[in-house]
């Protein structure tokens, strides 16, 4: 049988395959579909300090090959999730990964700090730079889709910083509209950053070619595109980052919907990934990639995951390892 078990920096996972944040709910919703204990981890939507409505509907929009959503991050905030989603959540047994969000530093600050005295079957802390299609505050004129932390190595690093008040291992989930990631990577690690996730979602939008008028709720500033079409960008983020920065953490998140999309993000240097889109078409998706990840390995004689993890940049140029 395969040796599954992972390390995201110092956390400890006894499999690589987690949920994405902002697909599974806030706590226990997915458990009557899946075992959530036997996934790596839970990543739950990404939360702010205090509620936050989100974006006006329509929010979420089919794609020819993914999906488009502009949800905005809507919110309990991070108190009531504490008292109202985790315990359910705790009770399946899952390892759990908290998200959070913020338009500013002293934001990301005070939601890391309202985090510091969780259970401590919350591992880690994944900290959202890069929601694509959230605005800024009513009356403030700020549209963050254009200064998303993500898009700046030192907004990057500085917001990284400002969340050392969690107590716990942070993981930077960054943007792939960007020119250099790999530079904003390594402002993450600067800032305390134990992983990166790589990707969120790509900039997009849609139009009604009858009405001549936005398909989603937000208007101009669109949506978030995610699902099968944005894999390969997933692939050559998670690519690129593990080749300039090797000793860095990747978790690998963009179009995984079965065992082979997975195992391309490990080969490309992922050391776990996440199951995002796939899971609003099937809830059961995320256990059913673990399922296929492990009948894969088994079937190619592969004993350790850990071998699998940035393989392709141990092969030779014929892609032979």
């Amino acid at each position: 049988m395969t040796d599954l078990t992972t390390r995201v920096g110092s956390v400890l996972l006894p499999n690589p395959v987690m949920t994405a944040a902002g697909t599974a709910g806030h706590g226990a919703e997915l458990a009557r579909y899946v075992d959530l204990s036997a996934l790596g981890a839970v990543v739950v939507k990404s939360l702010s300090a205090g509620p936050w409505p989100g974006n006006p509907a329509p929010r979420v929009l089919p794609t020819a090959s993914g999906m488009l959503n502009s949800v905005g991050l809507q919110g309990p905030g991070i108190e009531a999730w504490l008292e109202d989603e985790l315990p359910a959540l705790l009770d399946t047994g899952a390892r759990v990964v908290a998200s959070i969000w913020g338009f500013t530093v002293e934001d990301y600050a005070k939601a890391a700090s309202m985090l510091a005295d969780a259970p401590p079957e919350v591992v880690a802390v994944e900290v959202n730079l890069s929601c694509p299609n959230v605005h800024g505050p009513a009356g403030a004129g700020a549209d963050t889709r254009s200064h998303l932390f993500a898009h700046s190595p030192e907004a990057t690093e500085e917001a990284m910083k400002a969340t050392a008040g969690c107590r716990r291992p942070r993981w930077a989930k960054l943007s792939p509209n960007v020119a250099d990631l790999a530079e904003v990577a390594v402002a993450a690690q600067r800032g305390g950053a134990e992983a990166v996730t790589l990707v969120n979602t790509v900039l997009g939008m849609a139009i009604d070619v009858e009405t001549r008028r936005y398909r989603l709720g937000a208007g101009p500033g669109g949506g978030g595109l995610s699902g099968p079409a944005i894999h390969p960008v997933a692939v050559r983020a998670v690519h690129d980052v593990a080749a300039a920065r090797p000793g860095l953490p990747v978790v690998g998140v963009g179009g995984v919907a079965g065992a082979e999309d997975a195992v391309e993000l490990l080969l490309a240097g992922a050391a776990a990934v996440q199951v995002g889109t796939a899971t609003f078409a099937d809830p059961r998706a995320p256990r059913r990639v673990l399922d296929g990840l492990r009948t894969w390995c088994e079937g190619r004689r592969v004993n350790r995951l850990i071998d699998l993890i940035g393989a392709v940049h141990r092969a030779d140029g014929r892609g032979a390892s």
